[in-house]
């Protein structure tokens, strides 16, 4: 049932991560760069190994992202998913943990638009009564 290389694809606020998952050593390279050298906040890298550690799988998988859009966090949480995506097609017995861990839940929010006749989405121009 092992295949080669498992494709998933993660997606957060405009980010897009195309994830390739392969059994190895645990390297992850993003955009052809180590993730250490592309993700330089420590917490964006706990955020993306978390899924190999809810499963118990670190080091036993090579991961090579290409990640477009959006800015680090976006991206951050892309890889994340995709990384969840791509262990439970490896295997199906990872879901219920990853689920519990609210790591398999695409994030909804998106940035509103900006309405017309108005400064921001929400912000309005200064009223001047006379």
């Amino acid at each position: 049932m092992h295949q080669h290389n498992i494709n998933a694809v993660g997606r957060r606020k405009t980010s897009v991560a195309r994830v390739i998952l392969k059994a190895g050593s645990g390297t992850i390279v993003v955009n052809k760069k180590p993730f250490e050298k592309y993700f330089p906040q420590e917490i964006y890298r706990a955020n993306i190994t978390k899924p190999f550690s809810v499963t118990e799988t670190s080091g036993k998988y090579d991961v090579a992202v290409t990640v477009e859009g959006g800015g680090v966090a976006g991206q951050a949480g892309a890889v994340r998913l995709g990384i969840a995506r791509a262990l439970v097609s490896v295997n199906d017995e990872f879901r219920p943990a990853l689920r519990a861990n609210a790591l398999l839940t695409r994030d909804p929010r998106m940035v509103e638009r900006k309405k017309y006749g108005q400064k921001k989405a929400r912000k309005r121009f200064q009223f001047s009564k006379r």
